[in-house]
């Protein structure tokens, strides 16, 4: 059984590991694959319910407890593993304890059944966006080479639709880094984004 702790920590998990549906040129991650030859890459149900049980176990005297989920690309795991997720959450959790999802997206595979469970279940939701479509599509390309902006602009329109929080995450590089005001108000004015973390 874990050790309890004083203070709250926080994990990201990557259920998926390195994979990912985009090809972004900047991208540290991907090349991370190559080194589980014969992985599939893909959390078992056992590990998840096993990893739910003990993170709550050990936040047992915290009021809140914070799951972040990441990648690659998570949402490949499909919306029946953060289904399943959701009910070994409330089936663990300790009376009272509540129980706070983050999800970090780059939005291009989320419909409107994601966007009902998402915001059901107030998942705060990240979206990976560099900016207006030509700063974007620079670098956030997909395995075809195809620029994303409209299919990420589509998830977020969607999140938006559904009452999903979301906040945008920006990657500054060579590109978007020469129009810094532009990007923000892009992405303020544009996307509608009230918190926004930007990373090098």
């Amino acid at each position: 059984m874990p050790q309890r702790l004083q203070q709250p920590f926080h994990v990201m998990t990557k259920p998926r590991g390195a994979l990912c549906n985009l090809d972004c040129h900047y991208c540290f991650y991907l090349q991370k694959e190559a080194l589980y030859p014969h992985s599939t890459m893909r959390m078992t149900d056992e590990l998840l319910e096993r990893y739910v049980r003990q993170y709550i176990e050990a936040h047992a005297d915290a009021a809140e407890v914070t799951f972040a989920w990441q990648g690659g690309e998570p949402t490949l795991m499909g919306l029946a593993f953060f289904q399943q997720t959701v009910q070994l959450q409330q089936r663990y959790r300790r009376p009272g304890q509540r129980i706070l999802n983050a999800l970090q997206t780059n939005g291009v595979l989320l419909d409107d059944d994601w966007g009902r469970f998402l915001q059901a279940h107030e998942f705060l939701v990240g979206v990976s966006l560099d900016g207006p479509p030509d700063l974007h599509d620079i670098y956030r390309r997909d395995k075809g080479g195809q620029p994303t902006f409209d299919r990420v602009r589509t998830g977020i329109d969607l999140l938006q639709r559904h009452a999903v929080p979301f906040n945008i995450l920006t990657c500054v590089n060579d590109a978007n880094a020469r129009r810094p005001l532009s990007v923000y108000r892009f992405l303020r004015d544009e996307c509608g984004a009230r918190f926004v973390q930007f990373i090098p």
